[in-house]
């Protein structure tokens, strides 16, 4: 049986990640940093975790505590939402300090143990953001798009060891909790001077037709999970397929 840790699973892509492999057969080690045990069906494949990305112990812990892994999907992160110049930069740094640095702190942990048995496979979750520039979202689209560099340079490296390395792309999800998640650090982040144009963007991100679901992108990460060829990039969703496909 295969094994899958995934980080983020409160809320969201992570959860419904995590009831998907589950639904394949998979052990699940879903994570979060804070552990809840309502969320998931109960089964004998699951284990709930505290890990919070941005701190080594907490993932040394982690990974003790779940044993052996085949795959890692670095799911979590946190959404931002406003004008940048409005931003304070310590906002900023909290932000890549979960979207960026925490991909690379699970990477760090976990490469040593896939390359002792030559096998295992990261999936990193990124953000159409990457494939196409959008409006007032420049802090959080700057800490995924340094996943994505990141993540294409890594799958070069770790290749030849055996280890596959994925890009999986959400579109627009308005379903998650994007922007309740996040509501304490945006407040005041749309200035005055900005309303009119934060206005018509919230118009037109409601307006919008093709959407991505959290089972789209389940089913996109399982995809990617267990992909052999040597594609590296995943759209998921409609939005994000067709922003794929025009670039």
């Amino acid at each position: 049986m295969n094994t899958v840790l995934i980080t983020g699973c409160s809320s969201g892509y992570g959860l419904e990640i995590a009831k998907y492999f589950l639904a394949q057969g998979w052990k699940v080690i879903a994570t979060m940093r804070t552990p809840r045990h309502d969320i998931l069906p109960e089964s004998d494949h699951l284990q709930i975790l505290a890990l919070d990305v941005t701190q080594p112990d907490s993932i040394a812990q982690a990974l003790n505590a779940c044993g052996p892994i085949d795959v890692l999907v670095n799911n979590a992160g946190i959404g931002l939402f406003g004008a940048f110049e409005a931003t304070p930069m310590r906002t900023v740094r909290e932000v890549f300090e979960t979207n960026t640095f925490g991909v690379m702190n699970m990477c760090h942990a976990v490469i040593p143990h896939f390359r002792a048995k030559c096998a295992g496979t990261i999936v990193n979750v990124t953000s159409s953001t990457t494939l196409a520039p959008f409006p007032l979202v420049a802090s959080y689209t700057a800490s995924k798009t340094a996943v994505q560099g990141f993540t294409e340079s890594l799958e070069h490296e770790l290749k030849f060891l055996g280890i596959r390395v994925k890009l999986v792309e959400p579109g627009y999800g308005p379903s998650t909790n994007f922007t309740a998640n996040g509501e304490e650090r945006m407040r005041g982040l749309i200035p005055e001077e900005y309303a009119p144009f934060a206005n018509e963007v919230f118009s037109g991100m409601g307006s919008l037709s093709a959407i991505t679901t959290p089972a789209d992108v389940a089913e996109v990460v399982w995809r990617a999970a267990n992909d052999e060829s040597d594609q590296l990039h995943f759209p998921a969703g409609a939005d994000a397929v067709a922003l794929a496909q025009s670039m």
